[in-house]
């Protein structure tokens, strides 16, 4: 199994990002959090309950790849739902994760990028909020273990062609 967290600042392309891969044919997992406004679950009406809904989400989605052998690509994930409850409330991520970590496929971030940063209905924070959230997995992923790699700013073919040579699996 290699799990593989593509994370970092909203609007930052992640989604564009695992598009592209799942069309080249990479097994792919679509972000907790906008699976759950899409069922009428918001982030601005109750932040923690969303927030644990998205981890339990992102919980399934793990154990149900688990015996995948083939890399597969996360939209978000665990880390970023337990990261926001770290904001939200304190609650620890490193005692919320346990052990042994999820995403050991790597972990790539992606970096504020306001040229292409936009609100829409899902998201309704705005670019200081964004970029507040990605310094804090900036920070949170190396303590966890982890040793992110971040997402170069360019076109989503690159991207995609980064990713795949750093993981070997072009």
């Amino acid at each position: 199994m290699a799990d593989i967290l593509i994370t970092g600042c909203s609007s930052g392309g992640k989604t564009t990002l695992i598009g592209e891969l799942a069309a080249r044919g990479c097994r792919t997992v679509a972000e907790p959090g906008r699976r759950l406004i899409a069922q009428g679950i918001a982030p601005w009406v109750d932040t923690e309950a969303f927030l644990r809904a998205a981890a339990d989400i992102a919980m399934a989605d793990l154990a149900a790849h688990a015996s995948i052998d083939e890399p597969v690509f996360y939209d978000r994930g665990l880390i970023d739902a337990l990261a926001g409850l770290e904001r939200t409330n304190g609650d620890t991520v490193a005692d919320a994760l346990g052990d042994p970590l999820p995403y050991a496929g790597g972990v790539f971030l992606a970096p504020p990028w306001p040229e292409i940063y936009a609100e829409d209905s899902m998201r309704r924070h705005d670019f200081d909020a964004a970029r507040d959230e990605y310094e804090h997995l900036a920070e949170l992923l190396p303590k966890l273990g982890y040793s992110p790699l971040t997402l170069p700013k360019l076109p989503v073919g690159d991207r995609a062609d980064f990713v795949l040579r750093k993981l070997a699996v072009a």
